[in-house]
Protein backbone atom coordinates (compact mmCIF):
# COMPACT_ATOMS: atom_id res chain seq x y z
CA UNK A 1 0.00 0.00 0.00
CA UNK A 2 2.61 2.56 0.54
CA UNK A 3 4.78 1.49 -2.32
CA UNK A 4 1.85 2.15 -4.88
CA UNK A 5 0.99 5.24 -2.98
CA UNK A 6 4.94 6.31 -3.49
CA UNK A 7 4.43 5.04 -6.98
CA UNK A 8 1.99 7.54 -7.09
CA UNK A 9 3.15 10.50 -6.08
CA UNK A 10 6.23 10.21 -8.23
CA UNK A 11 4.55 9.89 -11.01
CA UNK A 12 2.18 12.47 -10.40
CA UNK A 13 5.55 14.84 -9.84
CA UNK A 14 7.15 13.37 -13.42
CA UNK A 15 4.14 14.22 -15.82
CA UNK A 16 3.70 17.41 -14.03
CA UNK A 17 7.35 18.35 -15.07
CA UNK A 18 7.30 16.79 -18.31
CA UNK A 19 6.49 18.61 -21.37
CA UNK A 20 5.30 16.23 -23.76
CA UNK A 21 5.44 17.41 -26.94
CA UNK A 22 9.34 17.28 -26.58
CA UNK A 23 9.44 13.64 -25.31
CA UNK A 24 6.78 12.01 -27.97
CA UNK A 25 7.92 11.90 -31.53
CA UNK A 26 5.63 10.48 -34.04
CA UNK A 27 6.21 9.37 -37.48
CA UNK A 28 3.39 8.07 -39.58
CA UNK A 29 4.04 5.70 -42.40
CA UNK A 30 2.27 4.89 -45.07
CA UNK A 31 0.74 1.61 -42.95
CA UNK A 32 2.26 2.00 -40.10
CA UNK A 33 3.54 3.81 -36.66
CA UNK A 34 6.88 4.98 -35.43
CA UNK A 35 6.88 6.70 -32.05
CA UNK A 36 9.38 7.40 -29.71
CA UNK A 37 8.61 8.61 -26.26
CA UNK A 38 11.39 9.49 -23.65
CA UNK A 39 11.37 8.12 -20.42
CA UNK A 40 11.75 9.91 -17.08
CA UNK A 41 14.67 7.68 -14.85
CA UNK A 42 12.10 7.27 -12.39
CA UNK A 43 10.29 5.86 -14.32
CA UNK A 44 12.48 3.09 -16.03
CA UNK A 45 11.90 -0.14 -14.02
CA UNK A 46 8.33 0.71 -14.94
CA UNK A 47 8.66 0.43 -18.70
CA UNK A 48 6.40 -2.68 -18.92
CA UNK A 49 3.63 -0.55 -17.84
CA UNK A 50 3.55 1.69 -21.12
CA UNK A 51 1.63 1.15 -23.83
CA UNK A 52 0.31 2.35 -27.37
CA UNK A 53 -3.51 0.99 -27.11
CA UNK A 54 -3.11 -2.33 -26.18
CA UNK A 55 0.39 -2.86 -27.32
CA UNK A 56 3.74 -2.30 -25.13
CA UNK A 57 7.28 -1.05 -26.79
CA UNK A 58 8.42 -3.10 -29.39
CA UNK A 59 12.08 -2.04 -27.45
CA UNK A 60 13.03 -0.04 -24.54
CA UNK A 61 16.22 1.51 -24.53
CA UNK A 62 18.35 2.70 -21.08
CA UNK A 63 20.06 6.00 -22.02
CA UNK A 64 23.66 6.61 -20.48
CA UNK A 65 21.65 9.46 -18.80
CA UNK A 66 19.44 7.03 -17.27
CA UNK A 67 16.64 8.06 -18.95
CA UNK A 68 14.68 5.23 -20.60
CA UNK A 69 13.28 5.29 -24.42
CA UNK A 70 10.36 3.47 -25.24
CA UNK A 71 9.68 2.97 -29.32
CA UNK A 72 6.54 1.73 -30.58
CA UNK A 73 7.29 0.13 -34.38
CA UNK A 74 4.02 -1.49 -35.43
CA UNK A 75 1.63 -1.56 -38.57
CA UNK A 76 -1.78 0.64 -38.05
CA UNK A 77 -4.15 -2.87 -38.11
CA UNK A 78 -2.58 -3.24 -34.61
CA UNK A 79 -2.95 -2.26 -31.07
CA UNK A 80 -6.08 -1.32 -31.57
CA UNK A 81 -6.35 1.57 -33.92
CA UNK A 82 -9.71 2.95 -33.92
CA UNK A 83 -10.50 4.12 -37.88
CA UNK A 84 -12.41 7.02 -39.13
CA UNK A 85 -13.66 8.62 -42.28
CA UNK A 86 -13.98 12.06 -42.45
CA UNK A 87 -14.88 13.91 -45.44
CA UNK A 88 -11.99 12.37 -48.06
CA UNK A 89 -9.67 11.76 -45.36
CA UNK A 90 -8.82 8.37 -43.07
CA UNK A 91 -8.37 9.15 -39.63
CA UNK A 92 -6.00 6.53 -37.45
CA UNK A 93 -6.36 7.28 -33.58
CA UNK A 94 -4.82 5.56 -30.93
CA UNK A 95 -3.52 6.57 -27.03
CA UNK A 96 0.10 6.21 -25.75
CA UNK A 97 -0.83 6.08 -21.78
CA UNK A 98 1.10 4.77 -18.90
CA UNK A 99 -0.82 2.50 -16.76
CA UNK A 100 1.09 1.82 -13.02
CA UNK A 101 -2.27 0.23 -11.91
CA UNK A 102 -4.25 -2.81 -13.14
CA UNK A 103 -6.10 -2.21 -16.75
CA UNK A 104 -9.51 -1.96 -15.30
CA UNK A 105 -8.51 1.57 -13.46
CA UNK A 106 -7.61 4.48 -15.20
CA UNK A 107 -4.39 5.58 -16.73
CA UNK A 108 -2.23 7.88 -15.15
CA UNK A 109 -1.14 9.79 -18.16
CA UNK A 110 -3.01 9.67 -21.54
CA UNK A 111 -1.50 11.12 -25.05
CA UNK A 112 -3.36 11.10 -28.23
CA UNK A 113 -2.33 9.63 -31.37
CA UNK A 114 -3.44 10.46 -34.59
CA UNK A 115 -2.33 9.43 -38.27
CA UNK A 116 -4.27 10.94 -41.04
CA UNK A 117 -4.16 9.94 -44.99
CA UNK A 118 -6.39 11.15 -47.86
CA UNK A 119 -8.88 7.73 -49.10
CA UNK A 120 -8.28 6.43 -52.21
CA UNK A 121 -10.41 7.50 -54.58
CA UNK A 122 -13.92 5.58 -54.65
CA UNK A 123 -12.27 3.60 -51.73
CA UNK A 124 -14.28 0.31 -50.05
CA UNK A 125 -13.48 -2.49 -49.10
CA UNK A 126 -14.22 -5.64 -51.74
CA UNK A 127 -17.52 -7.30 -49.59
CA UNK A 128 -19.72 -3.66 -49.83
CA UNK A 129 -21.28 -5.37 -53.17
CA UNK A 130 -22.20 -8.96 -51.66
CA UNK A 131 -24.44 -10.35 -54.64
CA UNK A 132 -27.87 -11.04 -54.06
CA UNK A 133 -28.24 -11.09 -50.41
CA UNK A 134 -29.80 -7.90 -49.99
CA UNK A 135 -33.53 -6.24 -49.54
CA UNK A 136 -34.93 -2.95 -50.54
CA UNK A 137 -36.60 -0.73 -48.24
CA UNK A 138 -38.48 2.38 -48.31
CA UNK A 139 -37.04 4.83 -50.84
CA UNK A 140 -36.03 2.04 -53.01
CA UNK A 141 -32.76 1.83 -51.07
CA UNK A 142 -30.88 -1.15 -51.35
CA UNK A 143 -29.84 -2.37 -47.67
CA UNK A 144 -28.03 -5.05 -46.79
CA UNK A 145 -26.58 -7.48 -43.77
CA UNK A 146 -24.32 -9.77 -43.84
CA UNK A 147 -22.30 -12.09 -41.73
CA UNK A 148 -18.23 -11.55 -42.11
CA UNK A 149 -15.46 -13.92 -41.36
CA UNK A 150 -12.87 -13.09 -38.83
CA UNK A 151 -10.56 -10.93 -41.63
CA UNK A 152 -12.92 -8.53 -42.39
CA UNK A 153 -12.30 -8.95 -46.06
CA UNK A 154 -15.67 -10.79 -47.31
CA UNK A 155 -18.79 -12.75 -46.29
CA UNK A 156 -18.46 -15.57 -43.60
CA UNK A 157 -18.82 -19.07 -44.87
CA UNK A 158 -20.14 -21.02 -42.10
CA UNK A 159 -22.72 -19.54 -39.49
CA UNK A 160 -21.17 -21.74 -36.89
CA UNK A 161 -20.17 -19.36 -34.37
CA UNK A 162 -17.56 -20.54 -31.14
CA UNK A 163 -18.79 -19.37 -28.04
CA UNK A 164 -16.92 -15.99 -26.98
CA UNK A 165 -15.61 -15.12 -30.08
CA UNK A 166 -16.89 -12.46 -32.12
CA UNK A 167 -19.50 -11.91 -34.75
CA UNK A 168 -18.59 -9.21 -37.29
CA UNK A 169 -22.19 -7.98 -38.33
CA UNK A 170 -21.72 -5.93 -41.68
CA UNK A 171 -24.88 -3.71 -42.84
CA UNK A 172 -25.00 -1.00 -45.75
CA UNK A 173 -26.93 1.14 -47.58
CA UNK A 174 -26.11 1.31 -52.24
CA UNK A 175 -26.51 5.20 -51.91
CA UNK A 176 -26.22 4.71 -55.97
CA UNK A 177 -27.24 8.38 -56.99
CA UNK A 178 -28.94 9.59 -53.69
CA UNK A 179 -27.38 12.43 -51.34
CA UNK A 180 -24.63 11.02 -49.20
CA UNK A 181 -26.14 8.73 -46.23
CA UNK A 182 -25.09 7.80 -42.68
CA UNK A 183 -26.11 4.07 -41.91
CA UNK A 184 -27.36 3.60 -38.25
CA UNK A 185 -28.56 0.00 -36.53
CA UNK A 186 -31.03 1.59 -34.37
CA UNK A 187 -32.29 -1.68 -32.47
CA UNK A 188 -30.76 -5.18 -32.79
CA UNK A 189 -32.72 -8.20 -31.03
CA UNK A 190 -31.77 -12.02 -31.02
CA UNK A 191 -34.85 -14.54 -31.47
CA UNK A 192 -35.39 -17.83 -32.21
CA UNK A 193 -37.37 -17.58 -35.30
CA UNK A 194 -37.36 -15.77 -38.69
CA UNK A 195 -39.71 -13.56 -38.19
CA UNK A 196 -40.91 -11.83 -34.76
CA UNK A 197 -44.39 -12.24 -33.28
CA UNK A 198 -45.80 -10.02 -30.97
CA UNK A 199 -45.16 -12.84 -28.00
CA UNK A 200 -42.13 -13.67 -29.65
CA UNK A 201 -39.45 -13.85 -27.04
CA UNK A 202 -36.80 -11.52 -27.36
CA UNK A 203 -33.03 -11.02 -26.37
CA UNK A 204 -31.56 -7.30 -26.63
CA UNK A 205 -28.44 -6.15 -28.82
CA UNK A 206 -29.05 -2.74 -29.32
CA UNK A 207 -31.53 -0.73 -28.02
CA UNK A 208 -33.01 2.94 -27.38
CA UNK A 209 -32.01 4.29 -30.38
CA UNK A 210 -28.97 2.97 -31.45
CA UNK A 211 -27.22 2.39 -27.71
CA UNK A 212 -25.02 -0.83 -28.15
CA UNK A 213 -26.25 -2.93 -25.11
CA UNK A 214 -23.99 -5.72 -25.16
CA UNK A 215 -20.59 -3.22 -25.21
CA UNK A 216 -22.16 -2.78 -20.82
CA UNK A 217 -22.26 -6.93 -20.60
CA UNK A 218 -19.79 -7.99 -23.17
CA UNK A 219 -16.84 -6.66 -25.26
CA UNK A 220 -19.18 -6.12 -28.05
CA UNK A 221 -18.14 -2.75 -29.93
CA UNK A 222 -18.79 -0.79 -33.22
CA UNK A 223 -16.22 -1.02 -35.39
CA UNK A 224 -14.42 2.37 -36.99
CA UNK A 225 -16.41 3.53 -40.13
CA UNK A 226 -14.67 2.78 -43.37
CA UNK A 227 -17.59 4.37 -45.06
CA UNK A 228 -20.34 6.75 -43.96
CA UNK A 229 -23.28 4.53 -45.62
CA UNK A 230 -21.87 1.23 -43.87
CA UNK A 231 -21.06 0.21 -39.85
CA UNK A 232 -19.67 -3.54 -39.02
CA UNK A 233 -21.34 -4.70 -35.14
CA UNK A 234 -18.89 -6.28 -33.71
CA UNK A 235 -20.39 -8.54 -31.27
CA UNK A 236 -19.19 -10.70 -28.96
CA UNK A 237 -20.92 -14.29 -28.99
CA UNK A 238 -22.55 -16.12 -26.29
CA UNK A 239 -25.01 -17.89 -24.55
CA UNK A 240 -28.17 -17.36 -25.83
CA UNK A 241 -31.18 -17.82 -23.72
CA UNK A 242 -33.20 -18.76 -26.15
CA UNK A 243 -31.36 -21.51 -27.58
CA UNK A 244 -28.59 -22.33 -29.63
CA UNK A 245 -30.10 -21.24 -33.23
CA UNK A 246 -30.52 -17.33 -33.28
CA UNK A 247 -31.99 -14.90 -35.79
CA UNK A 248 -30.58 -11.30 -35.89
CA UNK A 249 -33.32 -8.91 -36.17
CA UNK A 250 -32.08 -5.63 -36.80
CA UNK A 251 -33.31 -2.04 -38.07
CA UNK A 252 -31.36 -0.38 -40.27
CA UNK A 253 -31.90 3.74 -40.61
CA UNK A 254 -30.23 5.87 -43.23
CA UNK A 255 -30.02 9.28 -42.46
CA UNK A 256 -28.60 12.83 -42.97
CA UNK A 257 -25.00 12.72 -42.27
CA UNK A 258 -25.04 15.99 -41.15
CA UNK A 259 -27.57 15.73 -38.35
CA UNK A 260 -26.68 13.52 -35.09
CA UNK A 261 -29.12 13.66 -32.20
CA UNK A 262 -30.34 11.25 -29.19
CA UNK A 263 -32.12 8.95 -32.05
CA UNK A 264 -29.82 8.88 -34.78
CA UNK A 265 -26.43 7.31 -33.22
CA UNK A 266 -23.89 4.74 -32.80
CA UNK A 267 -22.98 4.51 -28.91
CA UNK A 268 -21.33 1.89 -27.37
CA UNK A 269 -19.98 1.42 -23.78
CA UNK A 270 -16.06 2.37 -23.46
CA UNK A 271 -15.53 0.57 -20.06
CA UNK A 272 -11.64 2.19 -19.52
CA UNK A 273 -13.19 5.34 -19.43
CA UNK A 274 -16.78 4.20 -17.68
CA UNK A 275 -18.83 6.11 -20.09
CA UNK A 276 -20.77 5.76 -23.30
CA UNK A 277 -19.15 7.18 -26.80
CA UNK A 278 -20.23 7.98 -29.54
CA UNK A 279 -18.89 6.05 -33.04
CA UNK A 280 -18.22 9.00 -35.57
CA UNK A 281 -17.55 12.07 -33.27
CA UNK A 282 -16.24 11.92 -29.38
CA UNK A 283 -16.14 14.81 -28.44
CA UNK A 284 -19.90 14.53 -29.20
CA UNK A 285 -20.30 11.36 -26.98
CA UNK A 286 -22.89 13.32 -24.72
CA UNK A 287 -25.41 12.33 -27.25
CA UNK A 288 -25.28 8.75 -25.75
CA UNK A 289 -25.36 9.92 -22.22
CA UNK A 290 -29.27 9.08 -22.46
CA UNK A 291 -28.21 5.48 -23.47
CA UNK A 292 -28.59 4.60 -19.33
CA UNK A 293 -32.00 6.17 -19.50
CA UNK A 294 -34.52 6.49 -22.48
CA UNK A 295 -33.46 8.18 -26.28
CA UNK A 296 -36.32 10.31 -27.29
CA UNK A 297 -36.93 12.34 -29.75
CA UNK A 298 -36.98 16.10 -30.65
CA UNK A 299 -40.06 17.24 -32.19
CA UNK A 300 -38.04 18.96 -34.98
CA UNK A 301 -36.00 16.08 -35.52
CA UNK A 302 -39.16 14.10 -35.43
CA UNK A 303 -41.05 16.34 -38.19
CA UNK A 304 -38.04 16.23 -40.80
CA UNK A 305 -38.12 12.37 -40.29
CA UNK A 306 -39.67 11.98 -43.88
CA UNK A 307 -37.41 14.00 -45.68
CA UNK A 308 -33.66 12.90 -44.38
CA UNK A 309 -34.07 9.25 -43.85
CA UNK A 310 -34.90 6.08 -44.62
CA UNK A 311 -35.68 2.91 -42.81
CA UNK A 312 -35.64 -0.73 -43.20
CA UNK A 313 -36.06 -4.21 -41.03
CA UNK A 314 -33.47 -6.54 -41.95
CA UNK A 315 -32.82 -10.32 -40.24
CA UNK A 316 -29.14 -12.32 -40.15
CA UNK A 317 -29.80 -16.23 -39.29
CA UNK A 318 -29.91 -19.16 -38.26
CA UNK A 319 -26.59 -18.73 -36.53
CA UNK A 320 -25.39 -20.95 -34.67
CA UNK A 321 -23.40 -20.44 -31.16
CA UNK A 322 -21.60 -23.76 -29.89
CA UNK A 323 -19.81 -24.64 -27.01
CA UNK A 324 -15.70 -26.05 -28.24
CA UNK A 325 -16.58 -29.75 -27.89
CA UNK A 326 -19.71 -29.20 -30.50
CA UNK A 327 -19.26 -30.26 -33.92
CA UNK A 328 -22.03 -29.27 -34.99
CA UNK A 329 -21.61 -27.81 -38.69
CA UNK A 330 -24.24 -25.79 -41.18
CA UNK A 331 -23.40 -24.34 -44.73
CA UNK A 332 -23.59 -20.88 -44.34
CA UNK A 333 -25.85 -21.29 -47.80
CA UNK A 334 -28.68 -21.58 -45.07
CA UNK A 335 -28.08 -18.56 -43.37
CA UNK A 336 -30.40 -15.65 -45.26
Amino acid sequence: MVAQLFLSVVIVSVFATTDANTDIKVVCEQDSIRITWRINAELVPHAARFFLGSCLPSKFNVLPSGDGEAEFNYKLVNCKFKRLVKGKHLLYQNELTFRPNKRSKPAAFVYPIECAYKSPEGWVPTFLNPGSSFSEGRGRLVFHMELLNEELTSVAKTNVIPLGSFMPIWAAVEQKSHQPLLLFIEECVAATTPELQLDSQVYPIIGNKGCLLESVKANSVFLPRYHSSALVLFLQSFKFPLGNEVYIHCKLVAWDPDVLDETKKACHYVKEKLRWELLDDPSQSSICSCCDSTCTPRLKRAVKWESNGFSHNSVLGPLIVTEPSDSNVRDISEVQ
